[in-house]
């Protein structure tokens, strides 16, 4: 099984998500959160940071970052168990660092989720643990 994580970075009511692009072997052109495979010796944190990094060019406050809680996606020797964090702050201004597995990126509103293709429904859920249904819309997380 694969181990996964991605980062919900929340900024004014929207989600930062990236599109996979069409060449991809696995969950191609679907939307998805930046993110990705947590290396031997690394803890779930450690590659949240680097893979923000990798993918987006930001460096996270890891302080500011909890666990929205987990998913699954395929079975067999290609199941993932994706690890879903809330990235709470962060440094620098998000861009595609990772031009070869995204195609696009953009800023989704919590209630336009529903109607995107997405890698796992259950994202949605899991980011309106943030924003949504309590009505919280966090200020500008950049510092």
């Amino acid at each position: 099984m694969h181990m996964v994580v991605t980062g919900a970075l929340v900024e004014n009511g929207a989600v930062l998500l990236v599109h996979r692009s069409p060449t991809r072997r696995a969950y191609p052109d679907l939307w998805d959160l930046p993110g990705g495979h947590v290396e031997a010796g690394e803890s779930e944190l450690q590659a949240l940071a680097r893979e923000m990094h990798e993918e987006l060019g930001v460096h996270i406050v890891t302080e500011s970052s909890a666990r929205l809680g987990d998913l699954h996606l395929g079975d067999g020797e290609d199941a993932v168990h994706l690890c879903v964090w809330h990235v709470g702050g962060w440094v620098g201004s998000p861009t595609n660092h990772a031009p070869d597995e995204h195609d696009d990126m953009a800023w989704v509103r919590i209630d336009e989720l529903g109607g995107l293709p997405l890698v796992h429904g259950g994202v949605a859920a899991l980011v309106r643990k943030v924003v949504g249904a309590a009505g919280f819309e966090p200020a500008t997380p950049r510092l």
